[in-house]
């Protein structure tokens, strides 16, 4: 299986990254290569420009792809979005001049739009029966209102920054985007696109947990239980007695980062001894 990545800029490392977390480090992968291959013998790497890989999947060249829903959409391709990987978070926005004419979508009816995504401005305003002249530009977006080149702008804000800068104010949202994983329909259930999925899941799903081991006294077993936040509840085995003959259980639990801190505490409140706190590579459900 062939799986398309960017092949730099700000969504090449975390999504290479994400990939080695799942288990499928990159071998052969040097700097301006065009592909790679993964410690997996069945998958390898196609490194490709972010606004590309649609077309490498909708053409057969990858079987998976891995880029921005703003990429997919702008594209046309209509592949299958599989899985939010929860990252490039960032909005595509109609923004126009702060204390201009233009404050909303309607405002635009008789105006121009300039913009590197065409095909999604298009399809925005057409679901709103506006029909604005749309000028496709390939950089510096935010300089076109205040050249007289267009009255207001669709583009990319991750902190609204840049468009601040620009006295530009945002009108409305017309996209929210992350980095997803995509395939051909055709390919959706096949068994390797299947584990691929399963693999970046358990990665995302073990981000923010944490995972419990400690003992505890049998009688205060139902304690325990109470103050433990974890995932579908605890896994409970039994242990030795300890010199007393007093009866000890060893508990097992996920839980979230951010209540470690109050859980332990809470723990030995109830007993709980050799509380052992780790990091989780990967949860599978």
């Amino acid at each position: 299986m062939r799986i398309a990545v960017p092949n730099k800029g700000r969504l090449h490392e975390p999504t290479v990254s994400l990939l080695e977390r799942a288990g499928l480090r990159v071998e052969n992968g040097a700097d301006r290569k065009l592909y790679a291959d993964t410690v997996d013998p069945e998958v390898s790497l196609v490194f490709a420009r972010a606004a590309d890989i649609p077309e490498y999947v909708a053409d057969g060249a990858a079987e998976a792809g891995i880029t921005g829903l703003d990429q997919e959409r702008e594209s046309g391709t209509e592949l299958v979005d599989l899985l939010d990987l929860g990252f490039g978070r960032c909005r595509l926005v109609l923004a126009a001049p702060e204390d201009g004419a233009v404050a909303a979508p309607a405002d635009l009816a008789d105006g121009t739009v300039a913009t590197e995504f065409p095909r999604v401005t298009e399809s925005y305003f057409g679901e709103r029966s506006i029909a604005p002249e749309i000028v496709e530009v390939t950089g510096a977006t935010e300089l076109t209102p205040h050249v007289d080149m267009a009255d207001a702008i669709v583009d990319i804000t991750s902190t609204g920054t840049t468009l601040k800068v620009n006295r530009l104010a945002v009108v409305d949202t017309v996209l929210e985007s992350s980095v997803r994983l995509f395939a051909r329909p055709e390919a959706v259930g096949d068994e390797a696109v299947d584990r691929l999925v399963t693999a970046l899941s358990s990665v995302l799903a073990a981000e923010g947990k944490r995972y419990l081991m400690m003992n505890a006294p049998r009688d205060r077993l139902d304690d325990v239980r109470d103050v433990i936040p974890g995932l579908g509840g605890p896994t409970v085995m039994d242990v030795a007695a300890d010199e007393n003959g007093d009866e000890r259980v060893a508990v097992h639990a996920v839980v979230d980062e951010r209540a470690v801190y109050e859980t332990v505490a809470n723990l030995k409140s109830v007993g709980a001894s050799g509380i052992l706190v780790t990091e989780i590579e990967r949860l599978v459900d």
